[in-house]
C-alpha cells in the first residue's frame, strides 16, 4: 500500500512542477479555501521571489510600478526649467538651479507611471529632454 501512495504523490508532484507561477498561486489559494489552512501562499511567493523559473524554463518578469524621472537636458529655457523643477519637487530656488546645472539628474524618484508620464510631458513641453527609468 505504501508503494501505491508514493506513486500517487510522485504523480502529483510532477504535475505541480509543470505549473506556472500564476497557476501555483491559484492552486495554493484553492487549497487554503478548501482545507481552511492559512499561510500556504508564503512558500509559493518565496519560491517565485527566489527566481524559480516558471513552467518551460521561463522566468516570469515582475512589472515595474515605480519609476525615476531623470532630466537629461533643460532645453533652451533654463529659467522655465528651474520653475518647473521647483513646482514639481518643492525645492528652493538655489537647489533647483543647482539640480538644473548638474545634469543628468533625477527630478523625482519612485513615482507612479502616471506621475512620471505627467512630469515628462510638462518638461518636454518646455523643450527639456527627460528619461523615465
Amino acid at each position: 500500500m505504501e508503494k501505491v501512495e508514493k506513486n500517487v504523490i510522485d504523480e502529483i508532484v510532477e504535475k505541480i512542477e509543470q505549473l506556472s507561477a500564476l497557476e501555483l498561486s491559484d492552486l495554493a489559494k484553492q487549497l487554503e479555501d478548501k482545507f481552511g489552512v492559512a499561510g500556504m501562499m508564503a512558500p509559493v511567493g518565496m519560491a517565485a521571489a527566489a527566481g524559480q523559473p516558471a513552467a518551460g524554463g521561463e522566468e516570469k518578469k515582475e512589472e515595474k510600478t515605480l519609476f525615476d524621472v531623470v532630466l537629461k537636458t533643460f532645453g533652451s529655457n533654463k529659467i522655465q526649467a528651474i520653475k518647473e523643477v521647483r513646482a514639481m519637487t518643492n525645492l528652493g530656488l538655489k537647489e533647483a538651479k543647482d539640480l538644473i546645472e548638474a545634469l543628468p539628474k533625477p527630478i523625482k524618484e519612485k513615482v507612479s507611471k502616471e506621475e512620471a508620464a505627467e512630469i515628462k510631458a510638462k518638461m518636454e513641453a518646455i523643450g527639456a529632454e527627460v528619461e523615465v527609468k
